[in-house]
C-alpha cells in the first residue's frame, strides 16, 4: 500500500478513502492539517497508484494494513479518519491496533450487509454478476451527488469509479457486505477512543443516496450511537456523499477539533 506522508507531530492524523476512489479526497486537509502535525494518506491496495491482489482488497486485509502504518509510528498515537468504506477499514484498524489509536472520525459512513454474513455476500454477488456490477457503480455513485452538487465534481468521481478494475470490485464489494453483516457491530463496540461521526447523507431502502436535512437521521448514526454511546455527531445538511471535498473547510476544522480539542473552536452542527 502507498501512502504520502507531510508534515510533522502528533497525533499523526492517518486518512483512508472510499470504495473505487483515492487519496487525493483527502486533498484539502492534508494541505491544511500538514502544518499542525503528521498527515499520512493511504491509497489502499487496488487504488490509485497501489496495486492490489483480490486477496489484498478486503475490509481486513485493508485494517491490518492501516494498523501497520499506525504500528511504525514513532509515537504510536494517531487519529484515524476513514469516509464512506474507508470508515469500516479504520474500525477494523482500530480493533487490530487499538492500543496506539487515539481517536476515530468516521465520514458519511454506512451499512450495507446485515443479518446472516453468507446471505449478505450472495446477494450482493448476485447483484454484481454480468453486467450488473457496471449498473450498481454507475448508479451508486451517481446517487452520491444531487442538484446542488459541483457538476465537475460528480462526474469525475463516477467515471474514476467506472474505471475501478471489475474483478477488484466484485470481490471487494462483496466481502464489504459480509464484513457489514459480520463484523460491524464489534467494530463499533471495540470503540474506547473518542469517535466523531460527520454525516450528510443516508441510504434509502434502494441504497440511494439521501441527504440529510435538519430532524432526519438515519439507521447508520442509530447504530454507532447504541455502540458508541459517547460519540460526537455532527450532521452537515443539503451535501453530497463526498463532504470533505465539497465541505472542506468545516470538515477540516471537525477533524481538528477531535485532534486538539482543548485549541481548536467548536465549528460544526451538533444534533
Amino acid at each position: 500500500m502507498r501512502t504520502t506522508t507531510t508534515g510533522t507531530g502528533d497525533p499523526a492524523l492517518i486518512f483512508v478513502h472510499g470504495f473505487a476512489c483515492d487519496g487525493t479526497d483527502w486533498q484539502a486537509q492534508r494541505e491544511s492539517l500538514e502544518k499542525r502535525t503528521t498527515a499520512i494518506v493511504c491509497d489502499l491496495p487496488g487504488h490509485g497508484s497501489s496495486p492490489g491482489t483480490p486477496a489484498q482488497c478486503t475490509i481486513k486485509a485493508y485494517g491490518a494494513a492501516v494498523a501497520e502504518i499506525v504500528r511504525g509510528l514513532p509515537s504510536r498515537s494517531a487519529i484515524l479518519v476513514g469516509h464512506s468504506m474507508g470508515c469500516r477499514v479504520v474500525l477494523e484498524a482500530n480493533r487490530v491496533q487499538s492500543d496506539a489509536v487515539s481517536g476515530l472520525v468516521l465520514v458519511d459512513g454506512s451499512r450495507i450487509g446485515s443479518g446472516d454474513p453468507i446471505a449478505a455476500e450472495q446477494a450482493m454477488a448476485d447483484e454484481l454478476a454480468g453486467e450488473g456490477y457496471r449498473r450498481f457503480v454507475r448508479d451508486f455513485f451517481e446517487s452520491m451527488f444531487f442538484l446542488s452538487s459541483n457538476p465537475a465534481l460528480a462526474r469525475a468521481v463516477v467515471e474514476r469509479a467506472l474505471r475501478f478494475p471489475t474483478g477488484l470490485g466484485r470481490t471487494l464489494m462483496t466481502d464489504l457486505a459480509g464484513w457489514d453483516a459480520r463484523e460491524m457491530e464489534s467494530a463499533l463496540d471495540s470503540v474506547d477512543v473518542p469517535l466523531l461521526a460527520i454525516q450528510s447523507t443516508t441510504l434509502d431502502t434502494a441504497r440511494r443516496r439521501v441527504s440529510l436535512e435538519p430532524g432526519l437521521s438515519s439507521p447508520w448514526l442509530e447504530l454507532v450511537s447504541a455502540h458508541v454511546p459517547s460519540a460526537r455527531i455532527e450532521m452537515l445538511h443539503g451535501y453530497s456523499h463526498f463532504p470533505q471535498i465539497e465541505l472542506a473547510d468545516e470538515v477540516t476544522a471537525l477533524i481538528a477539533d477531535c485532534a486538539w480539542p482543548a485549541s481548536q473552536r467548536y465549528v460544526g452542527r451538533r444534533t
